[in-house]
């Protein structure tokens, strides 16, 4: 019960964006843009444009994160196009871990449902913010500062953030620094790292240089 009624909570107080209008839904059609997508006719919308099952379903935590997420942002669910809204499922394995990332275009609210989850963000000012979650517990992080999940129990754990926007974007700082083509040199000037950890770095998730 913990879940729906969070959700139903969360949905009543979150700004919208869709006040001139009952909605927005998206028209997968049309080009999406800066402000989301483009309004599906009203005549060509239905019921099924507000309502999304794909959360019912664990992700494939069969990866080097040993972690899956699984959204319904506007991409996905059109119903929440121009709401100011979005949802998703996050699974995370014995071990697994959402690396420091943030999300430019949203706050974020977690709900965990099963398990223990350790998560943090750290504030502009450089201080951390740190607490192990249970089952009930919700943790917001600011949009745009940088956090993480870590799965802090030995079992699978299952949450379910709630997010600002329909699109909140995201960014990876480990994606960000060695998934990509910079060079080493410059990396290891602007990180104070190793440029031999850079390199290995690299080729564990793919960059190059």
């Amino acid at each position: 019960m913990i879940f729906p009624i969070f959700f139903t909570f969360f949905l009543l107080l979150s700004s919208s964006h869709a006040s001139v209008q009952d909605f927005c839904v998206a028209d997968y059609k049309a080009p999406d843009g800066p402000a989301g997508y483009s309004c599906k006719k009203p005549a060509k919308v239905t019921v099924n444009d507000f309502v999304y099952s794909g959360l019912g379903i664990a992700g494939n935590t069969t990866n080097i994160i040993k972690a899956a997420v699984t959204p319904a942002f506007a991409a996905q669910f059109p119903g929440v196009n121009g709401l100011g809204i979005s949802l998703a499922r996050l699974d995370l394995a014995p071990g697994g871990v959402i690396p420091f990332h943030t999300h430019p275009g949203a706050s974020e609210v977690l709900l965990v449902v099963q398990g223990t989850i350790i998560a943090g963000f750290v504030a502009s000012d450089n201080t951390p913010y740190l607490k192990t979650l249970k089952k009930g517990d919700i943790m917001v992080f600011p949009q745009g500062l940088l956090h993480f999940q870590v799965n802090g129990g030995g079992t699978p754990a299952l949450a379910f953030p709630s997010f600002s926007s329909p699109s909140p974007g995201l960014q990876i700082l480990d994606f960000a620094l060695f998934k990509n083509d910079l060079a080493t040199e410059l990396i290891a000037q602007t990180t104070f790292l190793d440029a031999a950890q850079i390199k290995k770095l690299k080729g564990v998730l793919g960059g190059t240089n």
